[in-house]
């Protein structure tokens, strides 16, 4: 009757035995410190150009919006603070990690598929190498490092472009703007906004890892890992987005 649901909890189980697997294998040795770069490389400065645009884009329509929102009660100054608040809790490492989702959860899907079907995860093993500790973990510890610091750069250029906004279209004068966004933010704001990409990190590289090494049935079967691993991570990093959100609201009220 419940045959049904064998398979997704079976699926569940394997992910989270591949990232108890993928976390433990960190302190040990080798370390593939090469491999940890590499992927620094490609998942980090590779996506800083989405993540400006992105950012820059994002800020701009919120300053936009917000501004016209706020000038009907007289207080278009307070835009800068709105934006800051908007992006560093929420919009900024939300929409970092999508992004980063949509690049790098189908690249390392991808490619760790193509490594499947082509047979070259059982070669490794033949020789000895542990594909978990060569191919995820140096992902894991490459997007739990750089998916923070992306979600800065994104928060900074948003605020810029919400800045060109105010300036532009509202006339509203450069110190006030930054003022009333630097006062805005708290540490609270700034713990939450570089916990959540932290642990959205380990969604972007474990699904892309677990859909990639699970692929099968040739180019179709990696194509098909490749989209259910940008989905999963998606719906799982807005799934962590409202559980985190509503643990510091929790802890602020108190």
């Amino acid at each position: 009757m419940l045959d049904f649901l064998k398979s997704p909890i079976a699926a569940i189980q394997e992910f989270f035995e591949l990232a108890w697997q993928a976390v433990r294998n960190i302190g040990r040795k080798p370390h593939y410190l090469d491999d940890i770069l590499i992927q620094m490389d490609s998942i980090g400065v590779g996506s800083i150009p989405i993540v400006l645009l992105t950012g820059f884009f994002s800020g701009a329509v919120m300053a936009l919006q917000m501004g016209r929102a706020l000038a009907q009660y007289g207080q278009t100054g307070q835009t800068g603070k709105v934006v800051s608040i908007i992006l560093v809790r929420e919009l900024g490492p939300v929409l970092t990690s999508v992004m980063v989702a949509g690049r790098n959860s189908s690249g390392i899907a991808s490619e760790l598929g193509s490594m499947k079907v082509t047979e070259q995860i059982d070669a490794m093993r033949a020789l000895g190498t542990d594909p978990l500790k060569k191919l995820v973990t140096p992902r894991l510890v490459a997007t739990a490092i750089m998916l923070p610091c992306l979600t800065v750069i994104d928060d900074f250029v948003g605020m810029v472009g919400g800045w060109v906004i105010a300036k532009l279209v509202y006339g509203l004068p450069s110190l006030q703007y930054w003022t009333f966004t630097w006062r805005a933010l708290e540490w609270n704001d700034v713990g939450q906004g570089l916990l959540k990409p932290f642990l959205y990190a380990f969604a972007v590289s474990l699904v892309g890892c677990y859909y990639g090494l699970k692929a099968s049935g040739g180019t179709q079967g990696v194509g098909r890992a490749t989209t259910q691993a940008v989905v999963a991570a998606s719906v799982i990093i807005f799934v962590l987005n409202l559980f985190i959100g509503k643990i510091f609201v929790s802890q602020s009220a108190s």
